[in-house]
């Protein structure tokens, strides 16, 4: 054996105490932020688990860069570990131990060519380059140089001068990956084991979809995100857990759309942030699409967002907040939390809202609801209806939740449709009427959240005064708030959507239904049904109890793509190169089906919104009462 060997362990120890101090030079900008309640011991105990299953279940949606990442990071550390251990004088001097180094970092090897192959000749275009680039190169050299130098300890030395060429090869690429910690891609590595261990979302680990925004102290020094320091120190710890993979880029509706986001460089935004005199010229990755002009400065304590800052207003305001970008990253970065918490400043500390969301917002402030119209004709939508209301009995067996569509016209044929099939069905069940106020997810999405906590107090206060063993809906973005959001504020409620409802009904016989002969649909996913509350099976058991032809999307279930109706992006109204919906309805158009099911009434406005030839759109609803209603004429001329 050469003396390489040895060297090398010698080599992996200073650049282990190298990356150590720079590991700590980062995690100092860490603590600029504000202090946030982490059970360390519960997350340093789950982090084999939540890295392991968690965030492999994520990577592993692309087969090829799971075993890329597999085997670059698992060989990489399992070989510098076990060559540091060889460092103790029995393991050093083993052949058997240099040959196990050695087979780990042939392991290294291989995963660092398989990063070169992804970037090169060609890289995708969400990957960024820059730094990146470098980076299969280190790889590669760190692993290959020594790989050759354990397998010289293996082989009794027989390499001579080449073990000490490939040792100089390894340091230099060592050098080269401790240098990417503090601001390039390597930084991922130990802000990534942080972030799971410090995550502002813990029960995301625990198969809880855990998707509520957080109530915002309304007596705090400052109402929401101004500056990288109001941020909570483990949301700083996430933004630079990001790998600029761009899978959030590839889900991101408003990026397809061309509107001015792009959820990755905005993460690369927040993270640059953190550092005085910080710039944003080193980010190599795609830019917003049409992006406003902006000075692309900060620090801890300047200002995010601003023309002469970092991010322009219209990058947050274009975010429809259906959480894709959260859905698809594999480091479980919370994004849709950054952007309402910098909305929750620019609209209560500066008023500084996109001018069409201004009126909406001021008549939730003083009507309770966005149009401005009496509460009392939600009601309007059920002439001819008996429409019981819950104030005469002071109890029901089910409360149906109206919700702001009842204004509307279109979205008055769904509840029209699912208040006769629940007499048919004969369901007890009564409404609010005028007592029902805005559930105020509009204005918490907006950033209002003071005008949010007084609706939820005041739409609590009047349910507490009721008896009802359930909240029906057919407004996923109410469901979610009353589930999830009022919980705060006192209100826990079991609360139903009306797809799982109804498949309630017809499994149980209440509500006959014929099959929908010769009928194909595709079903769209609502954002705050499918990935906020992980309702995907119960509309398509639905749609297949009807007898359907049901054909799927290329994007559905909790990776749907949404439609453009969310987080207030049709009062914000970015301007982009496309409408969503006519994006979306272009996915639907694609799988042939005559019939686009949807199961929202933002989802229903945005999609019949789109011109053209297009398959028809029906609530889930309407589909139901069509087949209940053949089924008895079917019956009646049976009996005829």
């Amino acid at each position: 054996m050469t003396n390489a060997a040895p060297g090398l362990s010698l080599v992996i120890l200073a650049l282990a105490l190298m990356a150590a101090a720079m590991m700590v030079r980062r995690a100092r900008l860490w603590r600029i932020g504000r202090p946030a309640s982490v059970d360390w011991l519960a997350g340093l105990m789950a982090l084999p688990k939540r890295y392991l299953v968690d965030v492999h279940h994520v990577v592993g949606r692309d087969p090829y860069a799971a075993r890329m990442h597999a085997l670059a990071a698992g060989g990489l550390l399992g070989g510098s570990v076990l060559a540091l251990l060889a460092l103790v004088p029995p393991l050093g001097g083993l052949r058997l131990v240099w040959a196990i180094v050695a087979l780990a970092f042939a392991v290294a090897f291989i995963g660092g060519t398989m990063v070169g192959r992804r970037r090169l000749p060609v890289k995708p275009a969400r990957l960024s380059g820059g730094r990146f680039q470098r980076l299969p190169f280190f790889l590669v050299a760190y692993s290959g140089g020594a790989l050759l130098v354990t397998l010289d300890a293996t082989l009794g030395g027989i390499l001579g001068p080449l073990a000490w060429a490939a040792l100089v090869l390894a340091a230099a690429g060592g050098l080269g990956l401790v240098l990417q910690i503090d601001r390039g891609p390597m930084r991922h590595a130990f802000a990534g084991a942080a972030h799971l261990v410090a995550h502002p979302r813990p029960s995301r680990f625990e198969g809880q979809r855990a998707t509520a925004l957080l109530p915002l102290d309304l007596d705090g020094p400052r109402l929401g995100v101004a500056t990288p320091a109001d941020f909570a120190f483990n949301r700083l710890i996430g933004f630079d857990a990001c790998i600029q993979c761009g899978r959030c880029e590839v889900a991101c509706p408003a990026f397809a759309a061309g509107q001015p986001l792009n959820p990755k460089r905005l993460i690369q935004d927040l993270a640059a942030s953190l550092q005085p005199g910080a710039t944003n010229a080193a980010y190599a990755g795609s830019p917003y699409p049409h992006a406003r002009e902006v000075a692309g400065v900060g620090g801890p304590d300047r200002p995010i967002v601003g023309a002469g800052a970092m991010i322009h207003p219209d990058t947050l305001w274009s975010c429809t907040t259906c959480r894709a970008c959260v859905e698809e990253c594999p480091m479980m970065i919370e994004h849709v939390d950054a952007i309402v918490d910098l909305r929750r400043f620019q609209t209560l500390e500066l008023g500084a809202t996109p001018p069409k969301a201004a009126a909406p917002l001021m008549e939730m402030r003083y009507a309770d609801e966005p149009g401005g119209r009496p509460l009392k004709a939600r009601t309007d939508f059920a002439a001819g209806l008996t429409l019981p209301l819950i104030s005469a009995t002071g109890k029901a067996e089910v409360l149906l939740w109206l919700g702001e569509g009842a204004y509307e016209l279109r979205y008055g044929r769904t509840l029209r449709a699912l208040v006769t099939l629940l007499q048919k069905a004969g369901v007890d069940f009564a409404v609010l009427g005028e007592e029902e106020r805005d559930c105020g997810d509009l204005a918490r999405r907006l950033g209002d959240e003071a005008t949010f906590q007084r609706l939820a107090r005041e739409n609590v206060a009047t349910l507490a005064r009721y008896a009802f063993g359930r909240i029906l809906t057919a407004d996923p973005h109410a469901l979610h708030v009353l589930r999830n959001e009022y919980r705060p504020f006192g209100g826990d409620y079991e609360v139903v959507h009306h797809t799982a409802f109804l498949d309630e009904l017809v499994a149980a016989g209440r509500l006959p239904v014929a099959t929908l002969r010769d009928v194909s649909a595709t079903y769209h996913d609502p954002c705050y049904l499918g990935r906020y509350n992980g309702e995907t099976d119960a509309p398509r058991r639905l749609l297949d109890r009807l007898g359907l032809q049901r054909l799927e999307m290329e994007r559905s279930g909790k990776r749907s793509m949404c439609c453009g109706g969310g987080g207030g992006a049709p009062v914000s109204d970015i301007e982009g190169d496309h409408r969503i919906p006519d994006l979306r309805m272009n996915q639907a158009a694609a799988t042939g089906a005559a019939i686009v099911a949807v199961a929202c009434p933002q989802c229903s406005a945005m999609l019949e919104g789109v011109t053209g030839e297009r398959p028809a759109v029906h609530d889930i609803a309407e589909l139901v009462l069509m087949a209940v209603e053949t089924a008895a004429s079917r019956q009646a001329e049976a009996v005829a």
